[in-house]
């Protein structure tokens, strides 16, 4: 039972880490984040299992993540008022060729970055887009005006 609470605790954490990093963050890996990702694959089962090298202690450990992932999932698909606490919601970062710099302060974006985004998209100019929206996944829809 102590490997099925840890599990749960070690997915929480998970949960709530990824949650504060923000989606931009997660949406492109740095060779930074591909080391931290390596190493926290690393610690989290140790501090799960505490040295438990049997086969119950794994299927206990990843059954409880397994089960954990599921129910967040189906919760996701069945409930839309937590939807938003488990996912994010769509963020509008320029309407009508207007930054909106609050909302760039808060996904802790640069506008240099809005713009080389933009340019990927063929864009040449910020003032040609209606909307620009940071998607749940991390990436910024554009719609040209």
């Amino acid at each position: 039972m102590d490997i099925v609470l840890r599990a749960a605790l070690a997915y929480g954490f998970i949960f709530f880490l990824t949650r504060i990093v923000g989606r931009r963050e997660l949406s492109s890996l740095e060779p930074f984040d591909l080391i931290m990702l390596i190493v926290l694959g690393d610690l989290v089962p140790q501090g799960v299992t505490q040295s438990d090298y049997s086969v119950t202690g794994l299927i206990l450990a990843i059954g409880t993540i397994a089960v954990l992932q599921a129910a967040v999932s189906l919760l996701n698909f069945h409930s839309r008022r937590i939807r938003p606490l488990l996912e994010g919601e769509p963020i509008v970062i320029i309407q009508d060729g207007d930054v909106i710099e609050k909302n760039l302060r808060r996904e802790r974006l640069t506008l240099s970055e809005i713009q080389e985004e933009a340019r990927l998209n063929s864009i040449a100019s910020l003032n040609d887009v209606r909307w620009a929206v940071l998607e749940t996944n991390g990436k910024i829809s554009f719609i040209p005006k």
